[in-house]
């Protein structure tokens, strides 16, 4: 099993976000169980980003919604580092 760890500063961004799109609540709580569980169900289409995030991967919380999170398979741990939109740039 992996451990997701949620940074201060994600804590802020996730509240954020939740306030402003309440409707994807059960989705993005869905998509953190599934990816404690098992970080590559393809359901979750994880993969590597490119460019300026090069070192991080991110989840899909639905075809809109995703999570920037940089994985630390050592540990197991999985560090989320952003949530927002597919065309939002970190």
């Amino acid at each position: 099993m992996y451990r997701l760890v949620f940074p201060e500063s994600y804590i802020r961004r996730a509240r954020k976000f939740l306030k402003k799109h309440p409707e994807v609540r059960s989705q993005y709580q869905k998509t953190l169980e599934l990816l404690e569980l098992n970080p590559y169900h393809p359901a979750l289409r994880l993969h590597s980003l490119q460019g300026k995030l090069q070192s991080l991967s991110s989840v899909s919380i639905n075809m809109r919604y995703r999570i920037v999170l940089r994985m630390i398979v050592e540990g197991n741990d999985i560090i989320l580092i952003d949530i927002g939109s597919h065309d939002q740039v970190y």
